[in-house]
């Protein structure tokens, strides 16, 4: 996707280890996971929001 190798992501997991530790490492992921089911949410009551109600079509002759 981004040309991302293994090694690439390993490095990447090994400083964000370093950066918050091991310990704090699951309250990072479930924060996260928190962000992206709200955001998926918020997209998804704002498409609900734009499509047109089937009630206020009028008839056209």
């Amino acid at each position: 996707m981004f040309g991302l190798g293994t090694t690439e992501l390993i490095l990447i997991l090994i400083i964000v280890i370093v950066l918050f530790g091991a310990k704090r490492l699951p309250q990072v992921g479930a924060g996260l996971a928190n962000g992206i089911k709200s955001f998926r949410s918020n997209i998804s009551d704002g498409e609900k929001k734009d499509e047109p109600a089937g009630d206020d079509v009028s008839d056209k002759k």
